[in-house]
């Protein structure tokens, strides 16, 4: 049980973590790249600005890579967009792999406690003893050590719901990115061909 206590105390500091990034993430970042491509359409600068002003949002940073790079060609704007993408991917999966292995071992945890409870209990067991105190404190201890799988199994559980509403807010965000990130090329792609003004980073 004390492992088991340790591990659910990991995996409630990384969702609530988790909980506080999401929460965050989907309440600033949509908004304000969308605010951004309209922006951008017409005006690059005010566009630029929106972004250094929200340097925390992985989105943010990503479109940031690309618009301050000086002289892009449209593949060459193509690759900052898709190469700082990737840099932020792990960013959105931090702590992925924690908590799956935590859905992975606390069942085994409690398994474990059980078994050992098991060994135990049984191994203050005596035949000739079946109406005494000792086998009823035999009964006892069975049912004390079946608490850990309960545990383990609670905990895995739990963890597993969150690492799976994670998992799809990650996949939501990282389409949401791709294709903003396709309509702010299809934009800057446009506004080269028709000679607009790109923004002075640019130029």
């Amino acid at each position: 049980m004390i492992p088991l206590l340790g591990v659910s105390l990991v995996a409630t500091t990384l969702i609530v973590e988790r909980l506080w990034f999401w929460g965050r993430l989907i309440r600033r970042q949509r908004p304000l790249i969308r605010a951004v491509i309209e922006s951008y359409s017409y005006s690059p600068e005010p566009a630029l600005v929106k972004l250094q002003q929200h340097r925390d949002l992985p989105a943010a940073r990503i479109f940031l890579a690309a618009l301050t790079l000086s002289e892009a060609t449209p593949e060459e704007f193509r690759l900052a967009l898709e190469s700082a993408a990737q840099a932020e991917l792990p960013i959105l999966k931090r702590f992925s792999t924690v908590l799956d292995t935590i859905v992975g071992i606390a069942p085994l945890l409690g398994l474990l406690g059980t078994v050992l409870g098991l060994i135990q209990s049984l191994g203050a067991f005596q035949p000739g003893a079946i109406d005494s105190d000792r086998a009823l404190g035999v009964t006892v201890g069975i049912g004390d050590a079946l608490i850990s799988t309960a545990a383990g199994l609670t905990v895995a559980i739990v963890t597993l719901v969150f690492a799976n509403l994670f998992q799809g807010l990650y996949r939501r965000q990282r389409a949401f990115i791709q294709e903003s990130g396709g309509q702010l090329e299809l934009i800057y792609r446009r506004r080269q061909r028709q000679g607009l003004p790109l923004p002075r980073d640019q130029r």
